[in-house]
C-alpha cells in the first residue's frame, strides 16, 4: 500500500459559509464528509459482535456504523427523527455488508426512550456487546449570557443525562469482553470560549469514562474514550460553529485541516476488539496533531 500525505489527503479551508437547520444532514454539506464509505477495509475483527452507537447517521458515529459492519459485526444506530435521510444510507451501507441493521430513531433527551432504544437493540440485534455513546449536541454562543436556558438543558441531557440512562439500560446486558466506548472532544481539556456548555459536558464524558472503567473492570467490561479535535461533521453547519470560524475550521491545527469522520473509524475497531483487551480508562486523541487529552 503507497504512503498517504497527511497534509494533502482532505479539503483544506477556506470552506464555504452554509447552514443548515439543527441537527443537519450530511448529505447537503459542501464538501462532503467522508466517513469511509469507498475507503474502509475490515478484516473480520469484530465477527459476530452487536453493536449500538448514538449519532449513527453522519459523522464519527456513521465512520463507526461503516467500519463495524466491514469488520463483521451487526448494528443498530439511533438518531434524531429528521436524520432519517442520512440514517437510511448508513443501513444500507451496513446490509450491503452482509450484516443486520437496525435503526432506531428517537430522542435521547428522554428517559423513557433511552430506555427503550437498549431494549430494542438487544431485541433486534440477540444481544449487546458495544455500545458506542456518541451523539452529542453543540451550539456556538459568543457569552454566557446568551444561552438560553432550554439550549442548557438540551446540551445537558443529550451529553450527560442520555449516556447515564442507556448505560444503566445497557450493563445487564453487556457480559465478559464487552465494551462502553465514549466520544469525548479536545474542549474537555481546551474549550473554546463560545462552547461554554458543550465544553463543560465533554470534561464530564472524559471523567465517567475514567471512573466508569474502574468499576466495570471486576465484571471484564472495558470503558474508553476518543477526544477529536476539528472534526468535519453536521454539528458544525448547524449551529455548532460560527461562521466565521467554519471558514477557517481546522486551519488551526498542525494539519491546517479539519479531520475527517473517515480518519476515526479505525481508533473505535480497535478499542472493540479483542486485541485491546489491556487497554480501559484510556482517552484517544485524534486531534490533527494538536496534542492529546
Amino acid at each position: 500500500m503507497s504512503l498517504e500525505n497527511p497534509l494533502k489527503k482532505y479539503p483544506k479551508p477556506p470552506f464555504k459559509e452554509q447552514e443548515q437547520p439543527w441537527p443537519g444532514l450530511a448529505g447537503q454539506m459542501d464538501p462532503l464528509p467522508d466517513h469511509g464509505e469507498k475507503s474502509y477495509k475490515g478484516s473480520g475483527r469484530l465477527q459476530g459482535r452487536k453493536v449500538l452507537i448514538t449519532g449513527g447517521d453522519s459523522g464519527i458515529g456513521r465512520a463507526a456504523a461503516i467500519a463495524y459492519a466491514r469488520e463483521g459485526a451487526d448494528v443498530a444506530i439511533n438518531y434524531y427523527p429528521t436524520e432519517e435521510p442520512d440514517a437510511q444510507e448508513v443501513i444500507a451501507l451496513i446490509q450491503a455488508e452482509g450484516r443486520k441493521a437496525v435503526a432506531i430513531p428517537g430522542d435521547i433527551t428522554e428517559e423513557a426512550f433511552c430506555q427503550r432504544l437498549v431494549a430494542e437493540a438487544v431485541q433486534e440485534l440477540g444481544g449487546l456487546d458495544i455500545l458506542v455513546s456518541n451523539a452529542a449536541y453543540q451550539q456556538t454562543h459568543p457569552s454566557i449570557l446568551d444561552i438560553p436556558n432550554e439550549d442548557f438543558d438540551r446540551t445537558m441531557k443529550t451529553n450527560i443525562y442520555a449516556p447515564f440512562w442507556i448505560i444503566k439500560a445497557a450493563l445487564p446486558h453487556l457480559q465478559p469482553g464487552s465494551v462502553i466506548i465514549a466520544t469525548t472532544s479536545e474542549q474537555a481539556t481546551t474549550p473554546s470560549e463560545d462552547l461554554y456548555d458543550y465544553a463543560q459536558t465533554k470534561a464530564a464524558t472524559t471523567n465517567f469514562v475514567r471512573s466508569l472503567a474502574k468499576q466495570l473492570a471486576s465484571k471484564g467490561i472495558r470503558v474508553n474514550g476518543v477526544a477529536p479535535g476539528p472534526i468535519w461533521t453536521p454539528l458544525q453547519v448547524s449551529g455548532g460553529a460560527t461562521m466565521e470560524k467554519l471558514k477557517s475550521f481546522g486551519g488551526a491545527t498542525p494539519m491546517e485541516r479539519p479531520g475527517q469522520p473517515a480518519e476515526l473509524a479505525s481508533i473505535y475497531v480497535q478499542l472493540a476488539s479483542n486485541d485491546a483487551s489491556y487497554t480501559n480508562g484510556s482517552i484517544f486523541g485524534a486531534m490533527g496533531g494538536s496534542g492529546l487529552p
